[in-house]
């Protein structure tokens, strides 16, 4: 069974493993990380403007082929990214929502070890933009829509670990937000993106496209406190193309606890949220956390 090595993606850099497990040719996937978002991932904040700062954690210490099973090999992976994102909600309205803006800058460490063989890097990765998006927000419910853009602008190079990717992509988003109670102490939340890849130059490779599902269904246990139960699911939906392109698609889905606090005083919104991979497909399986902050101006 020929193995596509499926990289470890934390917003906007590429943690490759071909070089290091011998692939027959380099394998890519989009830009989005799974996880980042969770309870109420689907709501946008009111009018203002904020800045977001994630910090995400990925470790893994096994490798899964492309029927789930263990590869044999000794594995580690460790990546952390400290991303940057502003966040423009603006008060004009288009087809009854707010018009939405913003822009993410990411900053990637890098550690890998497989079989004895290591790799280590550390720089800015591909710079993300969304010069489009709205927000509705109703009753008992809250929607999104949007279009975005990832540039190449991170160092990048097929079979290594250096943050940047090497190719455009784009990003389209769909999400809602259901509250059940009229105090809207419960909420389900659904997060939908959909990336289109564009080819790789060094490669001649188009990687193909990602959708990406993240959930949460959340209990307001005070006023400023919220707990809940947090996933995603992302699922390459078309093979690469390509000259050598693997034929192989990845999948994983993953579970786990959030919390999140608002600070009224400080207008800070700090988030804490654990997932656990249970099942992946022709990449690594592992754990991610991410601590997110977010002040309003």
């Amino acid at each position: 069974m020929k193995m596509k090595l499926q990289t470890v993606v934390l917003t906007g850099t590429l943690l490759a493993l071909p070089s290091l497990l011998q692939a027959q040719s380099p394998s890519f996937t989009g830009h989005y990380v799974p996880g980042v978002e969770g309870i109420k991932g689907a709501s946008l904040p009111p009018p203002g403007f904020y800045l977001r700062d994630y910090n995400v954690f990925y470790t893994a210490d096994r490798y899964n082929l492309p029927n789930g099973h263990e590869a044999s090999m000794d594995f580690d992976a460790f990546v952390y990214a400290n991303v940057i994102r502003g966040i423009w909600v603006s008060d004009w309205q288009v087809l009854g929502g707010n018009f939405v803006m913003d822009a993410m800058v990411p900053l990637i460490s890098t550690d890998l070890e497989v079989n004895g063989r290591s790799d280590s890097e550390f720089g800015f990765g591909d710079i993300y933009v969304e010069p489009a998006a709205i927000a509705w927000h109703g009753t008992q419910w809250d929607a999104a829509l949007g279009y975005s853009l990832w540039m190449p602008t991170g160092e990048s190079k097929p079979n290594s670990a250096e943050p940047g990717k090497g190719f455009w992509g784009q990003m389209l988003t769909a999400g809602g937000t259901v509250y059940f109670d009229a105090e809207k102490t419960w909420a389900l939340s659904l997060l939908n993106r959909y990336e289109f890849n564009q080819e790789e130059d060094s490669s001649d490779i188009t990687p193909g496209d990602q959708w990406t599902l993240e959930f949460g269904i959340s209990k307001s246990v005070m006023p400023t406190v919220e707990v809940g139960l947090v996933g995603y699911y992302q699922l390459q939906t078309t093979k690469d193309s390509g000259t050598n392109a693997s034929r192989e698609r990845d999948q994983v889905l993953a579970f786990g606890p959030e919390v999140s606090v608002l600070c009224p005083q400080l207008g800070l919104f700090t988030s804490l949220r654990y997932n656990f991979e249970v099942l992946a497909e022709d990449r690594p399986q592992g754990q991610t956390i991410t601590l997110t902050l977010t002040k309003a101006f």
